[in-house]
């Protein structure tokens, strides 16, 4: 990708076949999928892309064992149709992405032969929905196999556990690769790009989005023949802004993630809390070093601030703790984060967590705008897949073949498509000796960026210094916020430690700690001046100290 200031050059008032407005996952995914069919898109997104409930989730590709639950019983099809679609669309993911996914094997502990005859079956469902799509077939496993692969669970009254595979993904990190894919294909991509209104024709069609540039308080307007909203959350807002009497479709879904150390759980294998007291499962999941821990369901609006509170750390820690033999507490906290997913309402007598996690393509036939609402992270592409389908139809044009399906995105050029394993490619090694960095740093940045590897170690031979670490303790480099900066239109200290490197997800006190070399790097980068870099630095610390006052945090966790 091009550096912020040049792509907004190439996007202000310039014309397109197609303009997605959101650069998440879904309007990422749109976005390629557009340019791929010989369409010239422009993508935009009024913050970072993905920077919000693209970047929120429980980091699992999955089918969903609750939604199979839900529909056996009560033979619900549409949630038994997501299911099915996302069994597929995972595999997908996988091989289109091998450096950014990997197999997981997730435990549910059973205290009762009942209980594990009834989970037991309920996967072996699963599996078969999975068809030719399975990773692995799920199985039953002793009290004694339990207890080995999982030793800080509770030992009394454990009989066994049901075993099954599903997919692990850095969603954030997958997010950029499919924005730098579009854009290596000619797409124009724009992120802190507002959209504010829309000009339209004498028909009434929209022919020109009205944009903000958040950083330089420019306006102006990117004219295209047909508009994508792809904006999850803010779906409902665009529809106003394009038609004032649209009425609501969507109702929001607040979950929140805390992150433990992983000595709470040492364990490969991640933890499933198959009901909660509100009736949801849970999951404990190894990731990055650490515990993640989410989620919880509740029903909010567009304009409700996201944060993890206190009695949202109380309640997963709630929940956990009854299959822990040493509970965890609230001081082992070291991060954790909120997102709001989009669901398509189904009524108002029906609670968020019931609702189905299926998607629609809408078309308004007084403007023809084309919005794509609900889904999921893991049916992202078949959500892209059906929206440029619509598209083209609004276009007039034939429709021509998505080839997104099997289509390798940026950093997997060259990388082993899919084996159902904990996949790592084995040729970080080498790094170890030819540039001199740590082990840890190698695998880091093998799975970060995969084949892009190599151009992130390149600037440290061109300055030595980027190979230091950003934050003792973790085997970040200084080049990763250097690379970022240049190549993936980072240009905020949370773009950097949020979305591009994870450091605020693997500590807030280490988030803390490091912002002062991101923003000294982001300064040399972006030509700040040294009175914005002070002042990014100082806003990014209250932001990190308040949200963890508001998880009941007084001081800093321990990194």
């Amino acid at each position: 990708m091009k550096k912020r200031e040049r792509a907004l050059a190439d996007v202000a008032g310039k014309k397109f076949d197609v303009c997605v407005i959101g650069g998440g996952a879904t309007g990422a995914g749109c976005a390629l999928d557009s340019q791929l069919r010989g369409l010239r898109t422009a993508l935009v997104d009024a913050g970072d892309f993905g920077g919000a409930t693209s970047s929120a989730s429980t980091k699992i590709a999955h089918g969903g064992v609750r939604y199979l639950e839900e529909a056996v019983k009560n033979l619900d099809l549409a949630q038994y149709r997501v299911v099915d679609r996302a069994l597929r669309e995972r595999i997908r993911m996988f091989r289109n992405a091998p450096h950014l996914c990997r197999t997981l094997e997730f435990l549910i502990p059973c205290f009762s032969r009942t209980a594990l005859a009834y989970y037991g079956v309920g996967l072996k469902v699963y599996d078969w929905v999975s068809g030719g799509a399975r990773i692995l077939p799920s199985h039953l496993l002793s009290s004694e196999e339990t207890l080995g692969r999982m030793p800080a669970l509770k030992r009394e009254g454990v009989v066994g556990a049901v075993a099954y595979a599903d997919g692990q993904f850095d969603d954030s990190r997958y997010n950029i690769a499919l924005v730098e894919t579009f854009a290596k294909n000619g797409g124009e991509p724009l992120n802190y790009a507002r959209v504010t209104g829309f000009r339209k024709a004498v028909d009434g069609r929209l022919s020109a989005a009205e944009v903000e540039d958040r950083f330089g308080a420019k306006r102006f307007e990117i004219e295209a023949t047909v508009f994508v909203n792809a904006t999850g959350p803010f779906a409902d807002g665009v529809r106003v802004l394009a038609n004032p009497s649209a009425l609501p479709r969507i109702r929001l879904s607040k979950g929140v993630h805390i992150l433990l150390p992983l000595e709470v759980m040492p364990s490969a294998d991640a933890l499933l809390i198959p009901k909660t007291d509100d009736g949801r499962v849970i999951f404990a999941v190894p990731w990055s070093g650490r515990l993640l821990v989410g989620t919880t369901e509740q029903e909010v609006s567009a304009n409700d601030e996201l944060y993890l509170s206190k009695d949202e750390v109380a309640f997963l820690l709630l929940h956990l703790n009854r299959y822990l033999e040493h509970p965890a507490s609230a001081k082992d906290v070291v991060s954790g984060f909120a997102g709001a997913r989009p669901l398509l309402s189904k009524g108002k007598s029906r609670e968020t967590k019931n609702l189905s996690r299926d998607h629609e393509v809408e078309i308004d036939p007084s403007n023809g705008l084309v919005s794509i609402m609900g889904g999921k992270w893991t049916t992202y592409r078949a959500m892209a897949q059906d929206t440029i389908d619509a598209v083209q139809g609004q276009l007039g044009t034939p429709r021509t073949r998505s080839i997104t399906a099997n289509y390798p995105l940026a950093g997997s050029e060259g990388l082993a498509r899919f084996v159902p394993s904990n996949y790592m490619p084995e040729w970080w090694k080498p790094f170890v000796r030819e540039y001199g960095i740590s082990q840890a740093s190698a695998r880091r940045l093998a799975g970060k960026f995969g084949a892009l590897a190599p151009k992130v170690l390149q600037l440290t031979r061109e300055d030595r210094e980027l190979a230091n670490l950003l934050v003792d303790g973790l085997p970040v480099l200084r080049a990763e916020v250097v690379y970022c900066a240049r190549n993936e239109m980072a240009v905020t200290i949370e773009d950097v430690l949020f979305r591009r490197t994870g450091v605020q997800l693997y500590s807030w006190r280490a988030a803390i700690q490091a912002a002062s070399a991101v923003a000294a790097i982001l300064r040399k980068e972006l030509g700040w001046s040294a009175g914005a870099e002070r002042e990014a630095v100082e806003n990014y610390k209250r932001k990190i100290e308040r949200l963890m006052q508001l998880a009941g945090l007084t001081a800093p966790a321990q990194s």
